[in-house]
């Protein structure tokens, strides 16, 4: 019992990582355990929409997981591109090592969720990435481009990094998210 708590309160650390955008009326950046948890609903809510008819509940399961390593290397912006391989071997002795904390070999499942969700190959783990890509797009549109102007995050940039992963998980969210990108570049919100 005592090494399962010990995991949960390691698990605490995560609510003390700081992402760059805000939610929605506060005057403060968002956690990676605050992103979690509203992903995993926005999963239960979008499932209608998710391509390939994915077990929801193992990609709640994924997106509560997905972010763990956060505890060890901190958060990095989702349209930063540069040192990708580098933060996610750092992430993933991070992920060995929290889940690691759990006797009998009880982190092993969630160290293979972790897996599942960065090799993006089934499509629990396209829904689940469609989604965790889609939810900073969603509220810098909803910031008015907060953390897009605060970073210089080009409309561009964003879409790079989005359309893709997006498309191949949930394509009528992309279509949404598309349409309403172009309206934020008519508006100028965007950094560069």
């Amino acid at each position: 019992m005592e090494d399962i708590i010990d995991f949960v309160l390691e698990l605490d650390k995560l609510k003390g990582v700081t992402r760059k955008v805000r939610p929605l009326g506060l005057d403060r950046y968002e956690n990676p355990a605050e992103h979690s948890w509203q992903i995993a609903l926005f999963a239960l809510a979008l499932a209608p929409h998710a391509v390939g008819n994915p077990d929801v509940a193992r990609v709640v399961s994924l997106l509560l997981v997905h972010d763990v390593g956060e505890i060890d290397t901190g958060d990095t912006m989702a349209f930063v591109e540069e040192g990708v391989d580098q933060r996610k071997a750092a992430e993933r002795v991070a992920v060995e090592r929290i889940f690691g904390l759990l006797p009998n070999g009880q982190g092993t499942g969630l160290r293979d969720l972790w897996l599942e969700f960065e090799e993006e190959e089934t499509a629990e783990a396209r829904f689940a990435h469609a989604i965790d890509r889609a939810m900073p797009v969603l509220l810098n549109l909803a910031n008015d481009g907060q953390s897009w102007r605060e970073n210089g995050i080009s409309h561009d940039r964003v879409v790079k990094r989005v359309r893709d992963p997006i498309q191949r998980g949930a394509p009528a969210l992309w279509d949404y998210i598309e349409s309403e990108l172009g309206k934020a570049r008519e508006r100028g919100i965007f950094g560069a």
